[in-house]
């Protein structure tokens, strides 16, 4: 899954290629990589906490762990301030949890790519060009491959999950942007965080209880909590300040395929050559669509 630097793309202007343009390229792939990984070691934690349970683990750690290094002010901001960070918490929260529940239930590279349909449609909306029309048909081609099988081929359930991801993840970025505007440097981010760690927390205690607070799953969560929000946050942010938006956001859409990778590295996933061409499909589709809407805001 992608993180939420990755949103603030739109909020900020004048991040040219410059000289630093290899330098963000090698940024915006660790940090990809970084989250993408992350997602596979969340799931070796499934059998011993649940997908609910490390869903509430990772969104718990992340927030403190943003709200000690970012320290965010909470006084001086209006009811129309906390109704955006609250609204960001409830996506943010609501999108690790269905996504987490999706890989629970299908690999992780079908599921990442299912996800990116929705950040796919909020670009072809916003383009509102023919142009995004085929994109958004290469991206349905994309997803009847991952089915072709028929229902042996594609857990409805973890599909169904992915998708409703893949919506909240369109939110959360309207609201990170609308976050961003209101908030100075990641207070924005740090407080959304805060609020998914008060909505994931009490289904996450309820599914897994004391497991929580074992030593090994702390552990297991504390570095699932650093490889998909920290460190993932940190490279994005240093890369925003070297690339163009365009080109951040085409790399950004590389995830479905990284997820394969770490699925398959980490999870022992393998997929068929038919399921590989379809995340292939939906990378280049989400592509397609991050260049005709940068084009169209040209």
């Amino acid at each position: 899954m992608t993180t939420a630097a990755g949103t603030l793309v739109r909020t900020r202007s004048g991040t040219g290629a410059g000289t630093g343009g290899l330098g963000g390229i090698g940024l915006v792939l660790a940090g990809t990589v970084s989250g993408q990984f992350g997602s596979a070691v969340a799931a070796l934690l499934f059998p011993a906490a649940g997908a609910l349970g490390v869903a509430s683990l990772r969104v718990t750690l992340a927030a403190l762990l943003l709200l000690v290094v970012c320290r965010p002010r909470l006084r001086g901001h209006s009811r129309t301030d906390w109704a955006v960070v609250g609204a960001f918490g409830l996506a943010l929260g609501g999108m690790n949890i269905l996504f987490y529940q999706a890989i629970d239930r299908m690999p992780l590279g079908p599921a990442a790519a299912l996800e990116v349909l929705g950040p796919l449609l909020l670009s072809v909306v916003a383009a509102r060009r023919v142009l995004s029309l085929l994109w958004a048909g290469l991206a349905v081609v994309g997803v009847f491959l991952l089915g072709r099988g028929g229902l042996d081929g594609l857990d409805w359930a973890g599909a169904c999950f992915a998708l409703a991801a893949g919506a909240l993840w369109a939110a959360y970025i309207v609201f990170n942007a609308r976050a961003g505007a209101r908030f100075p440097r990641l207070d924005g981010l740090a407080l959304a965080m805060g609020v998914a760690a008060l909505m994931t927390l009490p289904p996450g205690i309820g599914s897994a209880g004391g497991t929580l607070l074992r030593p090994e799953v702390l552990g297991l969560g504390a570095a699932v909590a650093v490889l998909s929000s920290g460190l993932p946050y940190a490279l994005e942010l240093l890369a925003l300040r070297r690339l163009p938006p365009a080109t951040f956001a085409v790399l950004m859409s590389l995830a479905p395929a990284i997820a394969a990778l770490a699925g398959f590295l980490v999870l022992g996933q393998t997929l068929s050559a038919l399921e590989c061409l379809a995340i292939a499909l939906v990378v280049a589709a989400s592509a397609g669509a991050v260049r005709t809407g940068a084009a169209a805001g040209a």
